[in-house]
């Protein structure tokens, strides 16, 4: 069986950057803190954009942010992030660049209570990925009880763009729920991955 009659979610067809993501990445579980503050910022940056916008990007944002280190984005100077918005290799707002900075020193306050990120963020599902088994795109829910939650108590924590729908998305992507289709052969393969959370 050749990669292109494997059977795939249908929102990653049409483009093979889309398409290496869906295979390798999405819903795979994630339990590094770097990683982990590097989706968040990806789907901050993504808000009210497609997502295969912020993947083209993905390469210049991680060159642009000390791959998304921890402790060098916190640091960064407004003179700094100034000079990040002036490079079109990345989404040029004001608003959600700095709110990388922010969020980096939002995640250290995290990191110093419950020792990761990761042990904070799979508290919310029980340290296991959510398994579920959707038939159609349609069928996806935008925003859950556990992301709505998760939103919450982000935003209590100083954290921004983190909505009930940024923290869907992040948790699709990070394997904290499985949204693979029934009929993606990816489905059963993220089912069975196990954490090490």
């Amino acid at each position: 069986m050749t990669n292109k009659s494997l059977s795939r979610c249908d929102w990653c067809h049409g483009d093979e950057l889309y398409q290496h993501y869906h295979d390798h990445e999405w819903g795979v579980p994630l339990h590094d803190d770097q990683s982990l503050f590097e989706f968040l910022s990806l789907e901050g940056a993504q808000a009210g954009l497609a997502w295969i916008t912020v993947l083209r990007k993905r390469d210049a944002y991680k060159q642009l942010f000390d791959d998304f280190n921890i402790k060098k984005v916190a640091g960064y100077s407004d003179k700094k992030l100034d000079k990040l918005l002036t490079n079109p290799a990345i989404i040029r707002n004001r608003l959600k660049v700095y709110s990388v900075r922010n969020n980096a020193k939002a995640v250290m306050a995290i990191q110093n209570e419950f020792g990761s990120l990761n042990h904070f963020l799979w508290s919310y599902v029980n340290h296991q990925p959510l398994q579920n088994s959707y038939t159609s795109v349609t069928d996806l829910p935008a925003a859950t009880t556990v992301s709505e939650q998760l939103s919450k108590d982000l935003k209590k924590r100083g954290f921004n763009f983190v909505g009930p729908t940024i923290m869907y998305a992040f948790m699709q992507a990070t394997g904290m729920v499985n949204d693979h289709l029934t009929s993606c052969y990816r489905q059963p393969i993220c089912a069975q991955l196990a954490t090490s959370a």
